[in-house]
């Protein structure tokens, strides 16, 4: 029996991805089980479950046909994928930050030049870029908040929920690049051959979504 596979992001989104997966009919509770295992099944499905910024590329690849991401992610590994929902949760920001106490406060009238650490080097890039700014940056891959309190850059680039994390480490927000929900991607070659077995999921996910409306 052919198989429909989701990729699916360890983390913050999980629990919310699995809640409405069911919601439209599909239980992918298994993975929130405490398992070391990656791969899951159930009746038609198969379940990837991959951290947030590789979702995207497995779909991309075709190693998963359908997807949940952040905007936040998708706009930075940049795949030609269908996106044809916006899933409202997982709501957050995509902000630049810097130090309460900043020597020279955030304008982007007068920055020609900024140095920022960064989990999201290409939207960074793109951002600052687009304002006339040359941006210097540092990608790190965790505790970003912790560049600018030891003199590795002056910003960040991060996502922010509640700005609480911000706050406990001296840090404010000043400006916000983007914002985001999760979405649904699709592989688009995987649309087309397994059209009857795909078409069915993206009718269910949108009558979900209009009666959210």
């Amino acid at each position: 029996m052919e198989k429909v596979t989701f990729a699916l992001p360890k983390g913050r989104l999980l629990k919310e991805a699995v809640d409405f997966l069911s919601s439209v009919g599909i239980d992918a509770s298994e993975v929130l089980t405490q398992t070391r295992k990656l791969i899951f099944e159930w009746e038609g499905y198969r379940f990837l479950l991959v951290k947030p910024m590789d979702v995207p590329t497995y779909v991309y690849y075709a190693a998963a046909d359908l997807g949940i991401a952040g905007k936040d992610v998708i706009e930075e590994k940049g795949y030609d994928l269908y996106e044809p929902f916006d899933l409202g949760f997982g709501a957050c920001r995509l902000s630049v930050a810097e130090p309460v106490n900043a020597p020279e406060p955030y304008d982007l009238e007068k920055l020609s030049y900024i140095r920022v650490a960064t989990k999201y080097p290409r939207i960074t890039d793109a951002y600052f870029r687009s304002k006339g700014i040359h941006p210097e940056i540092i990608t790190l891959y965790g505790s970003v908040e912790l560049a600018p309190l030891v003199g590795l850059t002056d910003r960040i680039v991060d996502l922010v929920q509640t700005g609480n994390t911000l706050k406990a480490n001296g840090l404010k927000e000043v400006d916000t690049i983007l914002h985001s929900t999760a979405r649904l991607i699709v592989n688009k070659a995987s649309l087309k051959t397994k059209y009857s077995l795909i078409k069915p999921i993206l009718d269910r996910v949108k009558g979900k979504l209009l009666t959210q409306k």
